[in-house]
């Protein structure tokens, strides 16, 4: 900062019109490493950790509207087929990948650094404070929100030694100090608050492990087929990895689909909804493992070895038997057909490539029907997803299927590009409906068997790394979270040293470190207990030998003023006066003595607790900070704590 000296001169005349700005403040200038501190601070603040785990939830919400690649490939491509245009734009902002997204893993580190940078200086700090001892008593514990005094003939070293007793049954930390005790327990709280964002930290490393490591694929089988699945990267239909997984490490396993269970709600207003799906496997582990059996139903998975099975989707698959025009069988078994509606219409082609030499390949397109009703309108269609009346309708080509030009096609579509329909003497597209058992002939010759219908079931083979870690990292999130939340930070202080008139002054203050009630109690409950041992004198009047207490806690145990007001007691430099003890005199209207404490009147038996209400802020932060000693205890005075020191503390 500068500041304009300039005088002025002696002579100049008065003016009402503007003036330049006398003092030239400048604020220093950010070099790069001041921008870079400034960037940290600002990402490692609880703020910004808050506002990027908002973010990671709301950028979550695609994954749960949209398909996913990983999860239902075959409704990611029913997608396209629906809305060609839509699927487009959205596949370029990864919303069919969203937890491979770049925007995804963007927001994931950075909330991973954001936790990170916040919680090991918070660790180190509070590794500090475990390591130190309970703070001295202050100077003047009068100011303290729970407070308690009496005198007693009791000798100090006695009252330290009961105080020593009941603090340790109340699991206080203690610490002695000359003429007083110190103690302090709820360090779990501030433990339990870094357990819980180091378990998030757990979460977030869990999740990252299973995206670095994890292999899954899907897997179509008809029931019955003895062709099976062995876990082998070639046997899968299609596969996704993360960037580290290794091939090598796939478990050796199989299994084969002996049996699929489907029923549905075949009355009411929810007819044809899906009510329980069950496929029962055979597996084995190892080249040489004995067949086992089990069963695998929506959200229960078979495990075997680390690896897991899921059961994704049915559908059918029609079993048909085709004869190229020499009589030679071209093709034989079930295919696969995708359902298109509730009701498992479903579509399909059927590909013959390996008709006899000299004759052109066939192909087929067919639409199946579970429960088949036929409609001017509509056309063939099915009206309930069981196998009540199944029929396949079909059309068929022949050309070139391209399948042997080395390019990749889905076996669900038929490329007609080099192919020509079939047509029927009058011209007319070659259509043919079938029931189970129909035989159809082509115009070359050619023929079609439909021999029936076979149920087929999509299984996810997964295995994801890091699941356990989640596992234990969300138990000790849990944890962390009770922690924080039920246990109580709490300070207490007894000093006991003799009097000028020969008696033992005990003194008894409180000091809470979390917001919540109950300090005043806890104080009150300490202050009885060490009564046992160092009674308040005999001689007190009815007005102060029990105590009054008053505060945000409840009413007093005995007389005194109304809530907020501080009741009758001595003060540790406070002058006696007998008589107006003896009388049971109090201030009027029940109020304590405002002024300092050596302004206060009261008996030697007197004793009172003030329970006061309990700080939010500095005062109750600044009365005994970590580590002060008692010439820091001043809660509202100029060695009070700086802002910053209170608020990490709060923190």
């Amino acid at each position: 900062m500068s500041i304009d000296t300039e005088k002025r001169p002696a002579d100049a005349g008065m003016s009402t019109a503007p003036q330049p700005e006398r003092y030239d403040i400048q604020q220093p200038r950010l070099g790069p490493g001041g921008w870079l501190r400034w960037m940290w601070r600002q990402l490692t603040s609880m703020r910004v950790a808050l506002i990027l785990l908002l973010l990671l939830s709301l950028a979550a919400i695609p994954s749960s509207i949209i398909p996913q690649r990983s999860v239902s490939p075959l409704k990611v491509s029913q997608y396209f087929r629906d809305h060609p245009g839509r699927a487009e734009w959205m596949d370029k902002a990864q919303l069919f990948d969203v937890f491979s997204s770049w925007w995804f893993a963007a927001i994931y580190i950075l909330l991973f650094i954001s936790l990170t940078g916040c919680i090991v200086p918070r660790a180190w700090a509070h590794a500090k404070v475990l390591r130190g001892r309970p703070p001295e008593a202050p100077r003047r514990m009068e100011r303290l929100p729970a407070y308690a005094t009496w005198r007693t003939d009791a000798d100090p070293d006695t009252v330290l030694a009961a105080a020593r007793t009941q603090l340790k049954k109340r699991r206080f930390r203690l610490s002695p100090g000359g003429g007083s005790l110190a103690g302090e327990k709820g360090y779990a709280r501030e433990t339990g608050n870094i357990l819980f964002h180091v378990a998030l930290i757990g979460v977030l490393l869990a999740f990252l492990l299973g995206k670095l490591y994890t292999g899954q694929g899907g897997k179509i089988l008809v029931e019955g087929s003895p062709e099976g699945f062995a876990n082998s990267f070639t046997q899968y239909d299609d596969f996704q990895s993360g960037a580290l997984f290794d091939e090598k490490n796939m478990e050796s396993f199989g299994f084969r689909l002996t049996k699929l269970d489907q029923t549905f709600e075949r009355l009411g207003t929810q007819k044809g909804a899906p009510r329980d799906f069950e496929a029962t496997v055979e597996y084995w582990e190892g080249a040489e493992g004995e067949p086992r059996t089990g069963k695998i139903k929506v959200n229960e998975p078979l495990t075997i070895g680390g690896t897991k099975v899921f059961l994704l989707g049915t559908g059918y698959a029609v079993d048909v038997t085709v004869r190229d025009s020499t009589g030679q069988t071209a093709f034989s078994g079930p295919v696969v057909f995708l359902p298109q509606d509730s009701n498992r219409t479903s579509t399909g082609v059927i590909k013959v490539p390996d008709v006899s030499q000299g004759l052109q390949q066939l192909g087929f397109e067919g639409i199946f029907t579970p429960t088949m009703m036929v409609d001017p309108t509509k056309g063939w269609y099915s009206t309930f997803p069981s196998l009540d009346n199944p029929a396949l309708i079909i059309t068929a080509h022949h050309g070139s299927l391209g399948v042997d030009s080395g390019v990749p096609q889905s076996v669900f579509k038929l490329n007609t590009k080099a192919m020509e329909q079939y047509k029927k003497p009058d011209g007319s597209p070659w259509a043919e409906g079938l029931v189970p058992g129909d035989t159809k002939t082509l115009p070359d010759g050619s023929t079609i068997t439909f021999n029936g219908v076979k149920p087929w079931a999509n299984f996810q083979i997964s295995k994801e790394p890091g699941k356990e870690v989640a596992l234990y990292s969300v138990i000790a999130a849990i944890v962390g979270l009770v922690l924080s939340l039920f246990v109580r930070r709490r300070r207490m202080w007894v000093r006991a040293e003799v009097g000028p008139d020969g008696r033992t002054v005990v003194e008894v203050a409180g000091l809470t470190r979390t917001e919540g009630g109950g300090l005043g109690q806890e104080v009150r409950a300490l202050v009885e207990d060490l009564r046992a041992a160092a009674p308040v004198v005999a001689g007190a009047g009815a007005g102060a030998g029990a105590g009054a207490v008053s505060g945000s806690d409840g009413a007093g145990d005995g007389a005194g003023g109304p809530t907020g007001a501080e009741p009758d007691g001595v003060k540790p430099g406070g002058t006696a006066s007998d008589a107006a003890a003896a009388n049971g005199a109090a201030a009027p209207n029940g109020d304590a003595p405002t002024g300092d404490a050596s302004d206060g009147t009261a008996s030697d038996a007197s004793a009172s607790v003030r329970d006061g209400a309990e700080p939010d802020g500095a005062t109750g932060l600044a009365a005994a900070p970590d580590g002060a000693g008692p010439d820091r205890a001043e809660p509202d005075g100029a060695d009070a704590q700086p802002a910053d020191r209170q608020k990490k503390d709060e923190d």
